[in-house]
């Protein structure tokens, strides 16, 4: 895979609709997709509200599946975005087997506790030879933290661990990998890397760690008014770009704090 250059309109696009942590981790992954052609029909499993759907295929997913009621309504809502929405479990898929031509998975199974079992469903689901394209958290995401390595430094070891926990709760992070033991995790449902990239390096994921407390305020705005971005001009916008901007185009890392990996399932 080619170290491109990404577009600036996908993150100032994406700052305009979603906080600023987010922002920077959803336009890096929209670039990462940009050229993979998926085989009809699409899944995108663990869809959320649709936006994610909405912006980074050239041609939306067929069907969006999403366990929460209120992330399925608005996947429903979000126009263009899906020809079916359902709500059901990675674990349990109420899909036939083989009767999707690809699946996508962006930054969901990090949040699934039985993630084995989600791995045997979407392998179940998917045509041989068709393609899952998947993005999580890696094993390296942890030991990248500003917070935890600062206490780490002071030799508060286990204030160190805690704030590993604390980040894991608020973003809901059940389990890490490295690309070894997905390799392992998907050759033992049948499914075989065709490709892989690590992305945000440290420095990335420190700025991602300070705009998450930085985005309370979006977080309020979202509560109340259902948007995250209330002013969404680029006057309002223009010094947060210019802040995380090399974050965004950033050369991919050798390891980095998350992981994109295609996989092809065989016969």
């Amino acid at each position: 895979m080619s170290q491109e250059i990404k577009p600036t309109n996908v993150f100032r696009e994406n700052l305009r609709e979603l906080p600023a942590f987010l922002a920077l981790l959803r336009s890096v992954e929209q670039a990462l997709i940009a050229d993979l052609e998926f085989e009809k029909p699409v899944l995108d499993l663990g869809c959320g509200d649709g936006y994610f759907g909405s912006i980074a295929f050239e041609v939306p997913p067929d069907v969006g599946m999403d366990l929460q009621t209120k992330s399925v309504v608005g996947a429903r809502k979000r126009k263009g975005a899906y020809q079916a929405v359902v709500q059901a479990s990675a674990e349990n898929l109420p899909f036939d087997n083989g009767c999707f031509g690809s699946v996508v998975s962006n930054s969901v199974l990090e949040h699934i506790p039985d993630y084995e079992k989600a791995m045997q469903e979407i392998a179940r689901v998917l045509r041989p030879g068709s393609l899952l394209v998947f993005t999580v958290p890696s094993k390296y995401f942890r030991g990248f933290l500003a917070g935890s390595g600062l206490l780490a430094r002071m030799g508060l070891h286990s204030m160190s661990r805690a704030y590993q926990w604390f980040f894991d709760k608020i973003s809901r992070h059940y389990h890490y990998h490295d690309l070894a033991e997905w390799q392992a995790i998907l050759e033992a449902v049948g499914l075989q890397i065709q490709r892989h990239r690590y992305y945000f390096s440290k420095h990335a994921l420190q700025a991602l760690e300070r705009w998450h407390y930085l985005g309370l305020p979006a977080l309020v705005s979202k509560k109340i008014t259902g948007r995250w971005v209330i002013v969404p001009s680029y006057v309002n916008l223009w010094i947060t770009e210019k802040i995380l901007k090399r974050h965004y185009e950033e050369q991919y890392p050798e390891l980095g704090a998350y992981l994109f990996i295609v996989a092809k399932r065989l016969s």
